[in-house]
Parts: structure tokens; sequence; C-alpha cells
């Protein structure tokens, strides 16, 4: 069965619901640097176009989102903010944006969470035995402190073919997360759109 929500949509979001992983919307700091600024988000026309369909987008909102990604929602702390995007069909995206008190405590966060992609097809099929993941690095992209790009396909015994796009990026003490999702298999990825969505989000942050 597949779940669509106002985020990443694939099953193994269904997945992350499904384990009853809660999401607590908590303000976020209001201590961000540049002092006084906060961090910018992605405009719906700046992501991987759809070849049927515009963008849409819900507000930037502080805290998790609900429910929580797959692969780097467990991560995510209270702090984080987000934005969710769709189009008419079922394509969905998300960016999610961290301020860290300080660049270490920004840098181990973002080394954690590509450790927790890296990992995120082997426990997702430990999880569910009824599926199939299988995953790709796409690089490092040099932009700010620079950014990774992961992808992540997924597929069940009932028959559902979903393909994820991830990557991980900071400027500074802030970590933003850009998720991308679909039907599909790495054949649909629309990677080279996504690493310039990307580098926009990075470099857009400040």
């Amino acid at each position: 069965m597949h779940v669509r929500t106002r985020g990443i949509r694939t099953t193994v979001a269904a997945l992350a619901a499904a384990a009853g992983v809660a999401a607590a919307a908590v303000p976020a700091a209001a201590a961000i640097t540049p002092a006084s600024a906060t961090p910018r988000f992605l405009e719906p026309a700046e992501l991987p176009p759809h070849p049927t369909s515009p963008w849409y987008a819900g507000p930037v909102t502080a805290g998790q989102p609900d429910p929580l990604p797959v692969c780097v929602g467990e991560a995510l702390p209270s702090i984080a903010s987000h934005r969710s995007y769709w189009t008419e069909y079922d394509t969905n995206a998300q960016q999610i944006t961290v301020v860290e008190r300080d660049t270490q405590r920004a840098k181990d966060f973002a080394a954690l969470l590509r450790k927790d992609i890296t990992g995120c097809a082997k426990k997702l099929m430990e999880q569910d035995p009824d599926l199939t993941a299988s995953q790709k690095y796409y690089g490092r992209l040099n932009v700010e402190e620079g950014a990774h790009v992961y992808g992540l396909h997924t597929a069940s015994a009932w028959g559902s073919s979903d393909i994820n796009l991830f990557s991980v990026g900071r400027d500074g003490r802030t970590v933003t997360v850009v998720l991308w999702g679909q039907m599909g298999n790495f054949q649909h990825a629309q990677v080279s759109d996504f690493k310039t969505t990307t580098v926009t989000a990075v470099n857009k942050l400040y």
C-alpha cells in the first residue's frame, strides 16, 4: 500500500509512520548565525522540474516533520525547521534545516546524517522482510562546506517501487537536508537536477 504525505512520499515513509516514531513540534532556536538572520528555504521552482506538474510548497515550520522522514528522521533534533513540497502527482520533496550551537556540532551532525543514510537500505530490510532496498552514493558537491548526494530504491513484495534522493549539506554551523521521492527506480532518479537543487539549497541558506 502506498502512502502519500506532504513530505517525501514513498513506501519507506509509510514504514517510518507505522513504526510509531513521534514528532515533537518544538520551536526552532532563536539564535542563528549570522546574527538576526534565519536560514532560507527552497522555493517550489527550485525543485527538480516535473514534466507535467508545477511544484507547491507549505510554510516553513518549526520542529521535526511528522512523520519523520526515512533514513534521516531519527537523528533530527527538536530545533529543526522544515518545509514540504509536492506536485499534482506522486512526487514529493522536503527540506529540513538545523542550526547547531557551533561549527563542530554541525560537522558531527552532518556526519551522523550521512552515516544513517549509508546504512539505511540494510536497516530497512532488517525491519521489513517484504522490502528490498538498494542505494547509491552520487558524490560530493563543492558548495560552502560541502554537500553529499545519495539515492535509495525500495521495492515491496506487494509490487510498489519507489526512488528517493537525499542530500546533506553544511554552511558553517547550519546543516540542511533535501529529500525527493517518487514512484520508480534508479532510472527515474533526476540526479543532475537534484544536485542543482542541492547547490541552490546550501547557497541560499544565508
